[in-house]
């Protein structure tokens, strides 16, 4: 017979299950009869333009701007959007108007996500001509999240043995030895089985931590190594969930050992950390898009891209996707449509665009055959969700180029000159290989492309001070791949 322990926490298990099981027949249940409603995640690895994206959707949607790759926009169907209380009261609320302020009155970035937020948006719209004809509203959930958050689901499944051989033989690779070589020395210097020492602890953690940063403030940067609140830790920063390190591991390590304690944390961020997310906020995603800075990677160069491609793959390996059937609709929910989207194609003269498309669905081709196989809806778009820049032509001697123009931050450095972001400047930027595969090879070599950041546009403003429409870049085309069924 299992010891009382063991029969206690699977009576708590179960009950939780029956619980969650309970909410989600609940949410289908209103959802179906009641109020339809679509629950829309927007994620990416760091700054790939989530907090702008989010922004500019609800800009565009409550100021009714044009939309012509929105169906409903473009048929003249959509009535109203507005903001309204969310549904979740335990989630911190997307600060939209303190980013729209950014965006349009002091025009630089917002800062970026560092945590789980949302907004509820009402859209009123009228039906399509048929048997359902008339007025109709539709409330979208937008779920705002670290993507760093999302890679932390491969780690459910995972051991701290398995974890920390994983993560030190990836801290090996060429591209990261250098700056894992501290990390890696002290981690050498530290015995599993020493006598748990809370202070030593804490020491392993931050140099891990170190390295991490490292990472993401080199060439790799669009990568990311679990646990992603090491670096993001959002209202859990100083938790001992977040003092742990790998250790080099030769076999079993003693639960009161330095070893032991590492484990304990390990499984306490899982249980703690990561299954409460998953339970609480992701499972229950219906539309996912996945924000990718690909001009960044290409910029680094193929190992860039080579890890890119490895994050991207773990990302989709840890959605919950599928077609939706009714009883899948109640008790397990998956997101059937799912966009990867490269981000900043301002940066680029529209003659690339299609190129950068193309070097986003070779990245992500084996993500996507899975997940087509699954039955889900999967796409890619080369999008700017706030363009920042304008098309023109550059002249050198008598050769003519496609240029973007634009005003760069102030401190951004072009061919010796430093801007002082008020300047505005015409930059070529260089051409993407028209076959995709090249830049993998190499035929791209670091630094070769010019990607200097460029401040927001300047708009106009209304008699009331309110401000004008942000241009974009296909961001119509992605609202209609992920809500504009829903509008139908």
């Amino acid at each position: 017979m299992p010891p009382l322990t063991d029969l206690a926490a699977r009576a708590g298990s179960l009950a939780k299950s029956v619980t969650e099981a309970t909410r989600s027949l609940a949410e289908a249940s209103n959802d179906l009869l009641v109020q339809p409603t679509v629950r829309l995640g927007v994620t990416g690895l760091a700054r790939s333009g989530k907090t702008v994206f989010t922004t500019a959707l609800v800009h565009q949607l409550t100021g009714l701007h044009p939309l012509p790759a929105l169906r409903a926009s473009q048929e003249g169907r959509l009535r109203r959007a507005r903001l309204v209380p969310q549904p979740d009261d335990a989630v911190t609320r997307f600060p939209y108007e303190d980013h729209l302020a950014a965006l349009t009155e002091a025009r630089r970035w917002p800062r970026s996500t560092d945590r789980i937020s949302q907004l509820r948006l009402e859209v009123d719209y009228e039906r399509k001509s048929g048997w359902r004809t008339g007025p109709a509203s539709l409330m979208v959930d937008i779920v705002d999240y670290p993507g760093e958050w999302l890679l932390d689901l491969a780690l459910i499944e995972q051991t701290y043995e398995g974890w920390s051989r994983e993560t030190i033989a990836a801290a090996q690779r060429p591209g990261r030895a250098a700056m894992a070589a501290p990390w890696l020395a002290s981690l050498r210097s530290l015995d599993p089985n020493q006598p748990l020492d809370e202070i030593v602890a804490e020491r392993a953690s931050e140099a891990f931590k170190i390295y991490l940063a490292a990472v993401r403030s080199g060439p790799e940067a669009v990568a990311t190594t679990p646990p992603g609140r090491f670096l993001m830790p959002g209202d859990l920063a100083g938790s001992p969930a977040l003092t742990f390190a790998p250790l080099i591991l030769d076999g079993p390590v003693n639960p009161d050992s330095l070893g032991g304690l590492m484990q304990r944390r390990f499984e306490a961020y899982k249980h703690r950390v990561v299954t409460p997310f998953f339970r609480d906020h992701f499972q229950r995603i219906d539309r996912q898009i996945v924000l990718v800075d690909v001009l960044a990677a290409v910029d680094a160069g193929a190992a860039a891209l080579a890890e890119l491609e490895e994050a991207l793959d773990r990302v989709l390996m840890s959605l919950r996707v599928g077609r939706n059937t009714l009883l899948s609709r109640f008790f397990a929910p998956r997101a059937d449509r799912i966009l990867f989207a490269a981000t900043k194609a301002d940066h680029l003269h529209h003659s690339s665009h299609d190129r950068l498309d193309a070097l986003l669905r070779l990245l992500v081709s084996r993500a996507l055959r899975r997940t087509e196989a699954a039955g889900a809806h999967v796409s890619t778009q080369a999008l700017a969700s706030v363009r920042s820049t304008r098309e023109t032509v550059v002249h050198d001697g008598p050769s003519a180029f496609r240029a973007v123009a634009g005003t760069p931050e102030a401190g951004e450095s072009i061919d010796g000159e430093t801007f002082d972001g008020e300047t505005e400047a015409a930059i070529f930027p260089g051409e993407l290989p028209e076959r995709p595969e090249a830049v993998l090879e190499g035929a791209v070599p670091p630094g070769s492309l010019r990607f200097p950041r460029f401040r927001p546009p300047q708009v106009s403003r209304d008699a009331l001070g309110r401000p004008g429409r942000l241009p974009q870049i296909r961001l119509d085309r992605a609202l209609n791949f992920l809500i504009g069924d829903r509008l139908a």
